[in-house]
């Protein structure tokens, strides 16, 4: 077990939201009179991250994900529970927590707009007190891993996004924090910009051993780059395990493609439990399957003893992307 430097116990946020009164008369009402109700945004979550883990937070739309984040990183008060990163409570300490994290939040920039991104960098050296050889190490390797020296000397409001993100990492990333917060940071990027993200991410985890808490949309981040994920929906956590755990649990229909040189298949062979559906096409048989109620060998036997003939085959999983929406589903409604 390493060490925990994120501990949450118990964690909420409520906020006070207007109740909005319909037609015109409501209007005129809400503007003398205004009604609020209560929103609780994460409902007694708590969760400890180790050192050197790179964590996946994931859930809909709405779940509380941000503003879990923001709560972490200072910006927002919780209304109850607890947070700790690294002995510090963030909304407390704010400065000193400040030190200790870096952040990137897919639709707002560090950046200062209208001077060159090379500037901006200057300036966060001076802010954070950074030693010039660690700057000038830092800055190589985004520009190695980032592609920067293209747009270095640009303004920032002549950056495309792909750019932007790439500058607001490495001003994320400049004083070397043990933690790095990430909210959708790859939201929108072309797949070239999210490969040479991915390839910095994965590099600072190795090489300096950065805590990483990533919630995104886009679960090829989440399995190229966490061994974790935590799963919330509306505000409450409702699993914490790897990404193995994930697909044994949920990850259930599986699909097998056979390649074969029968043209005369007799599919009715197949018409057992465990298999959802089979056809033929194109010389292979499309096989979908449970895999907790049949195994790809058990089909493969069931096909021999058939004296069906089998050249080649691959097994096709359900992509992490499929097991959360069932994870959605499952939930009571």
């Amino acid at each position: 077990m390493g060490q925990e430097i994120i501990k949450v116990k118990n964690l909420s946020k409520t906020f006070m939201v207007q109740k909005r009164r319909e037609g015109f008369s409501g209007v005129v009402k809400d503007f003398f009179h205004r009604q609020y109700e209560e929103k609780e945004a994460v409902k007694n979550v708590s969760f400890s991250i180790e050192q050197g883990e790179i964590v996946g937070y994931l859930g809909p739309n709405g779940a509380g994900k941000s503003t879990t984040m923001k709560m972490l990183s200072g910006i927002l008060v919780p209304s109850g529970g607890s947070v700790n990163v690294l002995g510090y409570e963030p909304y407390k300490d704010r400065v000193k927590n400040a030190k200790n994290i870096g952040a990137v939040f897919g639709q707002r920039s560090q950046l200062w707009w209208d001077i060159p991104v090379i500037d901006s960098l200057s300036l966060m050296k001076y802010m954070y007190k950074i030693p010039d050889s660690v700057f000038a190490k830092n800055m190589d390797m985004f520009k190695e891993l980032l592609e920067m020296n293209d747009f270095i000397n640009t303004p920032v409001r002549q950056l495309s996004l792909g750019q932007r993100m790439r500058a607001d990492f490495a001003c994320a990333l400049l004083h070397n924090p043990p933690i790095l917060y990430l909210d959708e940071p790859t939201i929108g990027l072309d797949v070239v910009v999210k490969e040479n993200i991915r390839e910095l991410i994965t590099t600072i985890n190795k090489e300096m051993n950065t805590t990483i808490m990533l919630t995104t949309h886009d679960m090829s981040d989440i399995e190229k780059l966490c061994s974790r994920v935590i799963v919330i929906d509306n505000g409450t956590k409702m699993f914490d395990g790897s990404i193995d755990e994930v697909k044994e649990k949920y990850g259930n229909d599986c699909r097998i493609v056979i390649q074969t040189s029968d043209t005369d298949i007799d599919l009715n062979v197949l018409k057992m439990k465990g298999i959802t559906s089979a056809e033929v096409r194109n010389g292979n048989i499309d096989i979908w399957y449970e895999r907790k109620e049949i195994s790809a060998a058990n089909i493969l036997n069931i096909l021999v003893n058939n004296d069906i003939s089998l050249k080649d085959f691959k097994i096709y999983e359900d992509d992490i992307d499929q097991i959360v929406r069932q994870m959605y589903n499952d939930l009571p409604k």
